[in-house]
């Protein structure tokens, strides 16, 4: 009896050493995959991250503009300074690539889970701005994706329990769109309990610093984008762009504007400056650069006083680009643009300094996500397509006008003096009637070419929605001009030969997430084809 009392007491004691060794060692090493609590202000900075590049020790770049580098190929804002690039041909990613599946990762796993936990723990701790921010940026995030790749996965998202998952259709996506961001203007506009500017801004420090009228406004700017991408269809509705455009950017203190620390390391600066070294190759394209210099039929013999703030000057001082698969072919030497950090055309090396780089393609730049030039001219188009000439032309103006003082407000570094526009310099390019005709003579060609100027280095997804809804080079209807004017699509050699004559439509998924496992899914939408990337999507079909 001594000796089973003894080894009972053994054991108890081995039991208590053994569950105490093992609380430790769990409160070391937590399990990989449980949930771990943390503080939502902690998350929200990654959250935003991802609208222009986020980086993780999972993978980096995640985001609009590593993918912007190749949608920017497609829309011709540029190309390579040299030939052979698939993407500056219309070529869509190939075998076993992530080429523009960023913002595909961005949806799914930079945001994901991410978001879903701060909006899960926001609501359980009553913080309802911070729950207002998530749905609010779940909405963008399904509207860039959808228009991105088509059909999403989205019922399914985010269910852990499953290893495959079903695609719903885009007209579904934009939806959901509308429905969360619905959800997200509910909870901003709640105040009590756990709402605070200055914890909000805690999390919101390098975007709107926690000021939850500007998240409204970026829920606005979502819906107005929503309805004004449907004008193909028979459900659009210009009252509906009308009434949120209206209700997003107003001035430019209302932009939705990333900032960055800059501090040295990679992941805090500006992913088109010299220190991250993403755009080594590019070269402004010939069709903007034609745009800005009075070389375009829409805007003959005028150069454009904003071409030096976002465009590169060669060595004779004029602004000229290249064409996509081209290169320097057509380019004398004297015309040959320097690239977007300062260096020769045929330089690819970052500069140590960004002393001798412009506008977004500085380290520190600023990186727009709305703005309100872009509101005016989604404006403007809604107003003109209602006939309300008088109140389209009103908005055009506004939106050129808002553009050039944004720049001079926030792009001016590195500028040289001659170029810098002064208020007399303003007054007169609105009052040219080649930039701004009368009301009667207004057309879509304008307001979409000087939407595309205005969007021209950051907005390369909305510039890309607006160019397929005119399926690249539709006519204007009562016109013989293209929308796009003296748009050149590539053609014979110039064209990705899996394209078969076709322009781009779309990006496949991301290929490490889908097509090593969920292939039924992608033979059902097609997106096995060679040619799937050219497939039109709903959104712009008629």
């Amino acid at each position: 009896m001594k000796k089973s009392f003894q080894y009972s007491l053994i054991a108890a004691l081995l039991v208590m050493v053994t569950t105490s060794c093992e609380k430790k060692i769990d409160e070391a090493f937590p399990h990989p995959n449980a949930t771990v609590r943390v503080p939502i202000e902690t998350l929200l900075p990654g959250i935003i991250s991802n609208f222009h590049g986020n980086s993780s020790s999972a993978g980096s770049a995640y985001g609009l503009a590593n993918d912007g580098t190749n949608v920017g190929r497609y829309i011709q804002y540029w190309a390579a300074n040299g030939a052979g690039n698939q993407y500056d041909q219309m070529g869509g990613a190939t075998g076993a690539s992530d080429v523009m599946g960023s913002i595909w990762a961005m949806h799914y796993y930079g945001m994901g889970q991410n978001l879903n936990r701060m909006i899960e723990w926001g609501i359980e701790e009553k913080k309802w701005d911070y729950v207002g921010v998530g749905y609010a940026i779940r909405s963008f995030s399904w509207l860039v994706t959808t228009e991105m790749y088509g059909e999403l996965i989205m019922r399914e998202a985010f269910n852990t329990s499953q290893l495959v998952f079903k695609y719903d259709d885009q007209e579904k996506v934009y939806d959901t769109v509308r429905v969360i961001a619905r959800q997200a203007l509910d909870y901003l506009n709640r105040t009590g309990d756990g709402v605070s500017q200055a914890n909000l801004a805690k999390g919101d420090a390098y975007f709107l610093k926690g000021d939850v009228n500007k998240w409204k406004k970026f829920v606005y700017a979502v819906l107005a984008r929503s309805f004004n991408h449907l004008s193909n269809k028979s459900i659009y509705s210009a009252d509906s762009v009308i009434k949120y455009a209206n209700l997003a950017q107003q001035t430019n203190a209302d932009n939705a504007v990333m900032t960055f620390a800059n501090t040295g390391i990679t992941g805090t600066s500006n992913f088109y400056g010299p220190y991250r070294n993403n755009v080594g190759t590019l070269r402004q394209g010939a069709y903007v650069a034609n745009l800005m210099s009075g070389l375009n039929s829409a805007f003959p013999g005028v150069s454009d006083i904003r071409r030096f703030y976002v465009l590169r000057e060669n060595t004779n001082n004029t602004v000229r680009g290249v064409n996509p698969n081209k290169g320097s072919t057509g380019l004398v030497a004297n015309d040959q643009p320097r690239n977007f950090w300062g260096g020769t055309f045929g330089t690819s090396t970052a500069p140590l300094l960004d002393t001798g780089a412009r506008y977004v393609f500085r380290n520190g730049a600023p990186w727009p996500i709305f703005t309100a030039s872009e509101m005016k001219f989604i404006l403007a188009e809604a107003y003109y397509r209602k006939g309300m000439r008088s109140e389209a032309l009103n908005a055009y103006r506004d939106g050129i006008s808002l553009n050039i003082d944004q720049l001079i407000q926030d792009y001016s570094a590195g500028m040289r003096s001659n170029w810098v526009i002064t208020a007399a310099d303003k007054a007169a390019f609105l009052a040219n009637p080649v930039i701004v005709p009368s009301a009667a003579n207004l057309r879509l060609s304008h307001i979409m070419l000087q939407k595309y100027i205005s969007l021209y280095g950051w907005g390369m997804n909305e510039t890309w929605t607006d160019m397929r809804r005119y399926h690249y080079t539709d006519i204007e209807p009562g016109t013989t001009n293209q929308v796009y004017a003296d748009l050149v699509l590539p053609s014979g050699i110039d064209m990705f030969v899996d394209n078969k004559g076709k322009p781009v439509y779309r990006a496949r998924p991301r290929y490490n997430s889908e097509y090593l496992y969920n292939i039924a899914e992608l033979t059902r939408i097609g997106a096995m084809e060679l040619d799937y990337h050219t497939k039109e999507q709903w959104f712009s079909q008629k």
